[in-house]
């Protein structure tokens, strides 16, 4: 059997654990882990590690976190490491060229998406937001382009009509844990097939904004809930009633026509609030939150907020007109 592959692995956020866990139970080594700087989170805005960070520490492991990583520094620890591949899963940044090299095997990277679809920042909210059946992830070698390196591994996971892009990328952080131990496996054995993208095919994904959670009331029924649905758990949809911003948690698509305007809430059931969209039926809302509040269904809701038939949803500048 060919000896275990010294490895130097790259990563930030909770998707990326899977995998670090996954090669820390197999034969490789893990020399030491790269991550991003210790940062502010959640409400209370304290300075907190990294989720990759937090188990490098549990496990013993040397952890670098640059700034940039084109400091010198790094490249010489990685030397120092002597390290045959590097793994990256969601790092959070571009790796530069001179890093690139230094691996004797180079790098890979876990990519939640089946590519050449949907390169870039936020593939599995991409995927989501624009109703796909299925997705994915993809084992492919790191290079200077963006995502665009020949793959080594595939696997598809369906995408469910009312899955939200948490539950979808929880399952691809591990499936792409398994697959990519494989594909290390292999390219310690030489077996590795690697194969080319179609540039053709490639679509980008973007990083999410807040302001991409505006619902436009005048689209499907089932764009809004694909919207919702891969907005959450951030940066979430919302909508206005009156001046109070409203996030919307959850949603189901009703089949019901209505002639009311886009908006229009025509309907209000013990456990959903039915509001007119564009087309395609109206869209139920089964969850929701007013801003600094806490997140209620709607029948809790309902209980603390008097909102009528009629009333209409929308942006700021379309807030319930004076009579």
């Amino acid at each position: 059997m060919v000896g275990p592959l010294r490895i130097v692995f790259l990563g930030t956020p909770q998707f990326a654990v899977p995998t670090l866990n996954a090669l820390l139970a197999s034969r490789h080594r893990v020399c030491g882990v790269v991550t991003q700087p210790d940062r502010a989170r959640g409400r209370g805005q304290r300075v907190t590690h990294s989720p990759v960070k937090a188990l490098a520490v549990e496990r013993g492991l040397p952890v670098l976190q640059p700034t940039r990583l084109a400091d010198a520094e790094v490249a010489a620890t990685l030397r120092s490491w002597a390290v045959d591949l590097g793994v990256v899963a969601a790092y959070g940044k571009l790796i530069p060229e001179s890093l690139l090299a230094l691996p004797r095997l180079g790098m890979i990277n876990v990519h939640a998406s089946l590519l050449p679809k949907y390169r870039g920042a936020a593939p599995v909210h991409r995927a989501v937001i624009n109703g796909d059946a299925e997705t994915g992830v993809t084992i492919m070698r790191v290079e200077r382009r963006l995502d665009a390196g020949p793959m080594l591994a595939k696997a598809v996971r369906p995408i469910g009509p009312d899955d939200t892009s948490d539950a979808v990328e929880y399952d691809l952080a591990r499936l792409g844990a398994s697959l990519l131990v494989e594909a290390a496996d292999q390219l310690a054995a030489g077996t590795a097939h690697e194969e080319a993208q179609d540039d053709s095919e490639s679509s980008h994904a973007p990083r999410l904004t807040k302001d991409e959670g505006l619902i436009d009331w005048s689209l499907t029924a089932f764009g809004i809930h694909n919207r919702v649905r891969g907005l959450y758990p951030w940066p979430h949809a919302y909508t206005y009633l009156g001046s109070s911003r409203l996030i919307v948690l959850k949603t189901r698509v009703e089949h019901d026509s209505t002639a009311a305007a886009p908006g229009t809430v025509v309907d209000i059931a013990r456990d959903a609030l039915h509001v007119a969209t564009g087309h395609q039926g109206c869209l139920a809302i089964e969850r929701l939150q007013r801003e600094g509040g806490r997140p209620l269904s709607t029948r809790e809701f309902l209980a603390g907020h008097d909102i009528t038939v009629g009333a209409r949803l929308g942006g700021p500048a379309q807030a319930s007109p004076r009579p």
